[in-house]
C-alpha cells in the first residue's frame, strides 16, 4: 500500500515521502495513529507543496543564520561588571552574555555560547556562537570594572 507520511517515522522515512508499506502496517499502525495517509493524487500534491514550502523557510533560515554569523565574527562585547582588585562579585557565564546581546538587540540562546568555565576576573576571552546550520561565530568578551 502506498501511503504519504505525515511524520518522521523511523526505520520507513521521513514526513512528505511517498512509501510502499505493508497494508496491515498502514491499516493498523500507521493510518490510526496519523502518522501517513493514502497516497492518493490530492496527498501527494499536498505532499510536494509541503516540501518546496519547507525547502524556501530552510533557506531563509539559512540566509539569516549567516549574516547573523557575520554580524557577531569577530565582534568584542564589552561587559560591565562589579569586582574588587580584579576579582568579580560573582562570575559571568552564557546567560549573562546573551542578556548582554538582548540589550543590543540580537536574540541569542544562552544554550548555543560556549565558554571554556564562567569568568570570575576581570579581562579577555574568547566565545563560540553555534547558530543554527551548523554555523558558528568567535566572538572577544571584555569585562570592564563599573565605578561601585
Amino acid at each position: 500500500m502506498k501511503v504519504v507520511l505525515l511524520q518522521n517515522v523511523e526505520n520507513i522515512g521521513k514526513e512528505g515521502e511517498i512509501k510502499e508499506v505493508a497494508n496491515g502496517y498502514a491499516r493498523n499502525f500507521l493510518l490510526p495513529k496519523k502518522l501517513a495517509e493514502l497516497a492518493t493524487e490530492e496527498s501527494i500534491k499536498k505532499a510536494e507543496a509541503k516540501k518546496i514550502k519547507g525547502a524556501e523557510k530552510a533557506k531563509t533560515e539559512l540566509e539569516e543564520a549567516q549574516k547573523l554569523a557575520e554580524q557577531l565574527e569577530g565582534r568584542e562585547l564589552f561587559i560591565k561588571v562589579k569586582e574588587k582588585d580584579g576579582k568579580l562579585f560573582g562570575s559571568v557565564n552564557e546567560k549573562t552574555i546573551a542578556k548582554t546581546f538582548g540589550e543590543e538587540g540580537l536574540n541569542i540562546d544562552p544554550s548555543n555560547i560556549k565558554l571554556a568555565e564562567p569568568i570570575k576576573e576581570v579581562g579577555e576571552y574568547d566565545a563560540a556562537i553555534n547558530l543554527d546550520h551548523g554555523l558558528e561565530a568567535s566572538i572577544r568578551i571584555i569585562l570592564v570594572s563599573e565605578e561601585i
